[in-house]
């Protein structure tokens, strides 16, 4: 059931506020064809009133955006490799599209600025597609492995934690390339929910190795 739109805190705020600081929001308001961009300054109730869409359902998408989950880090294999697969692999297939998306339009309405994060659409597809093939490993063979695994997985988690550090150094990039993730002061409502976007997405990345790294994977390698 969707919120009623009393209980939403985000049906009296503006379009383009919500989409430059909640990561995800872009791609909740492009499913709904609401401009975010030239026509951000109306509230979400009043975009959602313009497109004869009930508001709750707007709202209810963005609450669901604005929630976070608590990894069950002590509980059974199963349960904690579809954790990570719905909270991080699910996610980041998503937001790295849209933040694709976002970049390309980025780079080409700033062009002429000297600030704006050429190159960038091409960094995050590069990412997107290796971060695509280690999870479907992860999905289809290790994590499949370590449900019933009666023993260690040393040479799989190896090649893992190689790619980990790989995906590292697409952070670091990312970083360097977006100054920390910092817009300019000129930059335009969907400048701004990029960055934002961007550095969830390098959160949620250093999150979802961290839980692997050490969480998940000493429990199927050798003890030193």
């Amino acid at each position: 059931m969707m919120p009623q739109l009393a209980n939403c805190p985000f049906g009296h705020r503006n379009v383009g506020e919500v989409a430059a600081t909640l990561p995800g929001a872009t791609a909740v308001f492009r499913s709904f064809h609401i401009d975010f961009c030239s026509r951000g300054d109306i509230s979400v109730s009043d975009a959602a009133r313009a497109k004869g869409i009930e508001a709750e359902k707007i709202c209810g998408a963005l609450q669901i955006l604005s929630k976070e989950s608590t990894p069950p880090i002590e509980q059974s294999i199963i349960d904690l490799t579809d954790y990570i697969q719905s909270r991080y692999h699910d996610t980041h297939r998503t937001e790295i599209r849209e933040l694709i998306l976002l970049s390309r339009k980025v780079e080409t309405v700033h062009r002429d600025n000297p600030k704006a994060p050429a190159g960038l659409a091409d960094i995050l597809r590069q990412m997107e597609g290796e971060l695509e093939v280690h999870m479907k490993k992860e999905e289809l063979i290790l994590f499949p492995a370590m449900r019933w695994a009666d023993g260690t997985l040393d040479a799989p988690i190896s090649r893992m934690r190689q790619d980990h550090d790989d995906h590292g150094a697409f952070i670091r990039e990312l970083m360097a390339k977006t100054d920390k993730f910092s817009p300019p002061l000129e930059a335009c409502r969907s400048w701004q929910a990029l960055y934002i976007g961007l550095a969830k997405l390098c959160t949620d990345l250093a999150e979802h190795i961290q839980l692997e790294n050490n969480v998940l994977f000493p429990r199927f390698e050798v003890r030193h």
